[in-house]
């Protein structure tokens, strides 16, 4: 569905949105750089390839955004932003060691080149320098909102460890992954633009609330796009989920709804892993509308987002976050 049908605003593409805080954006990424530098060669080096290679910068752009919105004058945002984007890429190093991913975003993963134990230790460079840059801002909510999502995210991924080959997990425990996950960060990120801004604590919530929200809708995308679209879209392998056993909506929904066969299919691939059977899954998957159900979940999360913004005042600004909804939910990569 193009964006502009149900589109809540004039900003419609990302690339709009972006020049909204390219000023913003530019002192993010001359921080980020700042903050990666290191005696140490390699940490640079892998930094700076993982950072650049091709990422949407949605967690930053959030974070910008829910500060502009929130009426922020200072600069503090930028800090923020960059030690979202922080937390975010050393879960993305540790993330493809423990999956044994190879491709990320169409190129090949830092552990693939450098090998598993430098990611791993960079990964905790990346980490401890962001609670580093986190001391700088000398705010204690800020300290306790960050430390608490970096907290909730590795939680989410032991979770997720757990679940891996578990073909039994429900549709419950699997949206609570999701929100330790993926959604805690968009929401700390958003929470702390409108904290920034001395806003009241319904508004903090209420941009805490948008970015939760928003975080789910686009992990529910994600897990869609596993099945629905090509590589080349995506920048990952089709399947990598089922490759490596991980349950996610559209498979836990089949074999919940697909015939006696469709869900032994389903439950063995979840199982015993690997893509042998992905054709046979996929199948299960489109004739049962899971990808129609789970996007439909998606679509439901983006407008509860949308629905929790209605208390700020009008501004271009909450014009992006409203189109940033949709297009959690309307892209194809």
């Amino acid at each position: 569905m193009p964006l502009a049908q149900h589109s809540h605003s004039s900003l419609a593409t990302l690339d709009e949105i972006r020049s909204l805080i390219s000023k913003d954006m530019e002192s993010v990424n001359l921080l980020i750089k700042k903050a990666l530098y290191s005696e140490v060669g390699l940490i640079g080096q892998l930094g700076h390839y993982i950072i650049n290679s091709g990422g949407k910068r949605l967690r930053p752009v959030l974070a910008l955004l829910s500060a502009r919105a929130s009426g922020y004058q200072g600069d503090q945002h930028i800090h923020v932003a960059a030690i979202v984007e922080f937390i975010h890429t050393a879960t993305l190093l540790h993330d493809d060691v423990v999956d044994a991913s190879e491709l990320r975003r169409g190129q090949e993963t830092a552990n693939a080149i450098w090998g598993n134990e430098a990611s791993v230790l960079v990964g905790d460079f990346v980490y401890s320098r962001a609670f580093e840059m986190m001391v700088e801002i000398n705010d204690m909510r800020v300290m306790e909102i960050l430390a608490h999502a970096t907290n909730t995210i590795a939680e989410g991924e032991v979770m997720q460890l757990l679940n891996c080959h578990n073909a039994d997990i429900t549709t419950e425990s699997y949206l609570n992954v999701i929100h330790c996950k993926t959604a805690k960060l968009f929401e700390a990120g958003c929470q702390l633009g409108a904290l920034l801004a001395g806003t009241d604590k319904s508004q903090e919530q209420a941009m805490a609330s948008y970015g939760m929200h928003l975080g789910t809708a686009f992990q529910l995308i994600d897990d869609v796009l596993d099945y629905s679209a090509s590589a080349e879209e995506i920048g990952k392998n089709i399947g990598d989920d089922l490759a490596e056993g991980k349950p996610t909506l559209p498979l836990i929904y089949a074999m919940a709804h697909g015939t006696k066969e469709q869900e032994n299919t389903i439950r063995q691939a979840i199982e015993k892993g690997g893509r042998e059977r992905i054709q046979e899954v996929s199948k299960a998957i489109e004739s049962t509308g899971a990808i129609t159900y789970t996007a439909r979940l998606a679509r439901e999360e983006a407008n509860k987002a949308q629905q929790a913004l209605a208390g700020f005042p009008k501004s271009p600004h909450i014009d992006a976050l409203m189109a940033l909804a949709d297009f959690s939910v309307e892209r194809n990569y």
